[in-house]
């Protein structure tokens, strides 16, 4: 597992690190049931504090990425189809919105904008 933190990121350090295995997770470079560093030997190998490890096992773990076997470890959580289905449609809506404030910005019409997705839909097909 690679997690790189950047001190100059105005992130946080926890969610740099939550960040990072939630996207591993997500592109099945982790995989199901793979168990992860413990939180003090991911603490120790990037020299940070056990507690800020600790906060983002917890959001993970929270948010179902993560499962925790006491006195064993923490594992990456079977792929639950509908929460990674969530996570896309997150991410497709940050996207659309961010498309729409740029046409918006460009003057272009709502036409205008259906016509360049009618476009990319057939370019895909």
């Amino acid at each position: 597992m690679d997690i790189l933190i950047d001190n100059k990121s105005g992130a946080p350090i926890y969610d740099q690190i939550y960040t990072q295995i939630k996207q591993q997770i997500i592109s099945g470079a982790l995989a199901e049931n793979q168990m992860l560093p413990s939180i003090r030997g991911l603490a120790k190998d990037l020299r940070i504090s056990f507690i800020t490890t600790k906060r983002a096992y917890e959001e993970l773990e929270k948010e179902g990425f993560l499962y925790t076997i006491p006195a064993k470890g923490c594992y990456v959580a079977p792929r639950n189809v509908e929460l990674l289905r969530e996570e896309h449609l997150k991410k497709i809506e940050w996207h659309l919105d961010e498309a729409l404030r740029l046409a918006a910005e460009s003057g272009l019409s709502g036409e205008d904008v259906l016509e360049m997705v009618r476009f990319a839909l057939e370019e895909q097909a």
